[in-house]
């Protein structure tokens, strides 16, 4: 770590899609010298350099990898060079956050696992959504017994646009959901799988993926992501036994808690009884609609800070190589 500063210089590689707002955070952050941009692209080494004139840009992350003075890595590329780049990165004793998926396969994730705690290295995937205030809120509400029981949990992630054509809408947009389910519910091992896509624009690549996981204790989880759909979307509910939320990332009020419900009342029998085998009525519960203020603070900003607070306070990492593990086996069993 760079001692003179007290600060930790930091390579990013790649500037494409997502790449500009880690530039950003990176160079906002007090605790990071951000000291290179690594990318092929003359265009995208032209904007790193004319936004902020102190960054060094290269074609080549080989030169990052070898400057001494760099603590970590974070590598915003296609998803398939994200194994090779981050073995590269800890070969070279460096830290690594990577975007999202950390890699392909589970196999190539429980490398970057072991390699990286061989080397005592902290290895991060960016899982943005688990550092947002709104999902950490809900988390809080299903720990604490507040929902009751989680019965099944749904989302949506529709959008008219950006097509990839490395990746299908499955392995481009659920992993937001899968892991922000994973998170709700303590990191449960699923127990089964089902999908069905459909791809309309190129061949072999879904545009609309429907994917049900169904987890212990009878929790479904069904998740619907789509570039070809008419409005952008991005919800998710969790329904409970006591009460249901609502998760909006794009509306103004964030979380909606409804004290709804269906609840089984036991019928009175003729010996004022009320034990009557199968004899039960349901009460249709419709209370209140909660709207709480989330306090806002940008998500990757605060991914971003547990990234250094890993490497420099120790921190157990929210989302290190397991989580990341069981985010892709889940990609992989609904492939």
């Amino acid at each position: 770590m760079n001692s003179l500063k007290n600060k930790l210089n930091i390579a990013q590689v790649g500037c494409g899609y997502w790449g500009p707002n880690l530039l950003r955070v990176l160079s906002e952050n007090k605790d990071i010298e951000l000291a290179y941009l690594a990318d092929q692209s003359e265009k995208r080494r032209l904007f790193g350099s004319q936004k902020y004139p102190s960054l060094k840009t290269v074609d080549n992350v080989q030169i990052t990898l070898d400057d001494p003075k760099i603590d970590a890595v974070v590598l915003a590329t296609p998803a398939h060079t994200h194994f090779d780049l981050a073995m590269k990165a800890l070969e070279h004793n460096k830290h690594v956050m990577v975007e999202k998926p950390m890699a392909t396969t589970p196999e190539e994730v429980l490398q970057i696992k072991n390699f990286a705690e061989t080397k005592n290295l902290v290895a991060m995937v960016g899982h943005t959504f688990l550092y947002n205030s709104a999902v950490r809120f809900v988390k809080e509400l299903i720990d604490s017994g507040e929902l009751g029981d989680v019965r099944y949990i749904y989302s949506q992630r529709l959008n008219l646009g950006r097509i990839r054509s490395d990746v299908d809408a499955l392995w481009n947009l659920a992993p937001h959901d899968i892991s922000i389910i994973q998170y709700w519910l303590g990191e449960t091992e699923p127990l089964s799988f089902q999908r069905h896509g459909m791809s309309y624009v190129q061949q072999g690549i879904d545009d609309v993926v429907f994917a049900t996981i169904q987890y212990p204790e009878k929790v479904i989880a069904n998740i619907h992501v789509s570039w070809l759909d008419p409005q952008k979307v991005r919800k998710m509910t969790v329904v409970g036994s006591k009460k249901m939320v609502v998760y909006d990332d794009i509306a103004d009020n964030k979380i909606s808690i409804f004290d709804k419900g269906i609840d089984r009342m036991a019928v009175l029998g003729e010996g004022m009884e009320f034990d009557k085998p199968g004899a039960f009525e349901f009460d249709h519960r419709s209370g209140d609609v909660l709207l709480p203020k989330i306090p806002w603070k940008e998500p990757l900003a605060t991914e971003i800070g547990h990234f250094v607070d890993c490497i420099t306070k120790g921190e157990s990492c929210l989302s290190g190589p397991d989580h990341a593990y069981k985010v892709v086996q889940i990609l992989k069993k609904l492939s």
